[in-house]
């Protein structure tokens, strides 16, 4: 089975420290599979995620990471040119959106939704509402639920997003997963068609079966936020499950 992998960076952060994390990855270097790790993460910047996975052993470069924020700066380039930019997100990801225009007050012509975090007040989203009602797109760089934290599982974005698509009457576009466009955007750079490659994560839903849906080979990892309960309530099929992302290795092999 030769699948080009896209590796979720919530397992790579969680779960690649476990045993045989840092030989399952060489492995795929050595045997020339073409991988991403594609993430939805928005408080660190791919130039962290690279150097923080090489600190810890791993064989991976910037340019192997492809993050929503990187996505989300050039859809907004391509589809909003020029627009002011009102970014409500928690965490440092001014790197990774390098090339828009992010503005602090006035009216802004898109309210960029980011990762949920203290700075999701009331005043900040009912601000976000008001900018949205008076017209202003309102862009997602994500749409997850929730996430894991060292306290355990957190509320994301989504919790938040669909109230204020709800209270103003709009759909917000969303760029990261479990959008089509972020899937083809990171199989571009690795030159695979979608039938050719995996996506392997911990997010059911995000992750795996939205992969699924873009035509991709979906593998859960029951490791990260996976949860029993959320795996048996799924809308589909993981097209496989492994149980860490070392035992990726013999999937490939078989």
């Amino acid at each position: 089975m030769f699948f080009a992998p896209l590796v979720s960076w919530v397992v790579t952060k969680t779960r690649l420290r476990g045993p045989g994390a840092i030989d399952a990855l060489a492995w795929l270097r050595t045997n020339n599979y073409p991988l991403k790790l594609v993430t939805n993460t928005t408080s660190r910047s791919r130039r962290w995620i690279a150097d923080t996975l090489v600190s810890e052993g791993f064989d991976v470069g910037i340019d192997d990471v492809v993050t929503a924020p990187v996505a989300t700066a050039a859809y907004v380039a391509e589809h909003f040119p020029g627009a002011r930019c009102l970014v409500l997100n928690s965490g440092d990801i001014a790197e990774d959106l390098a090339g828009i225009d992010v503005v602090t007050d006035g009216t802004p012509d898109v309210v960029l939704v980011g990762g949920a975090g203290p700075e999701f007040s009331y005043d900040a989203l009912n601000t976000a509402f008001g900018h949205v009602q008076r017209g202003a797109r309102l862009v997602a760089i994500q749409r997850n639920l929730f996430w894991r934290t060292d306290a355990g599982l957190q509320l994301d974005t989504g919790a938040f997003l669909a109230g204020l698509e709800q209270a103003a009457h709009v759909e917000a576009d969303v760029v990261g997963k479990p959008a089509p466009s972020f899937f083809a955007s990171a199989l571009r750079l690795i030159d695979v068609p979608a039938e050719d490659a995996m996506m392997v994560g911990d997010d059911i839903e995000s992750d795996v079966l939205a992969a699924q849906r873009a035509g991709l080979i979906g593998v859960l990892v029951k490791t990260g936020k996976y949860l029993p309960e959320t795996h048996a309530n799924a809308d589909g099929t993981p097209d496989h499950v492994i149980d860490s992302f070392a035992d990726l290795r013999g999937l490939l092999r078989d």
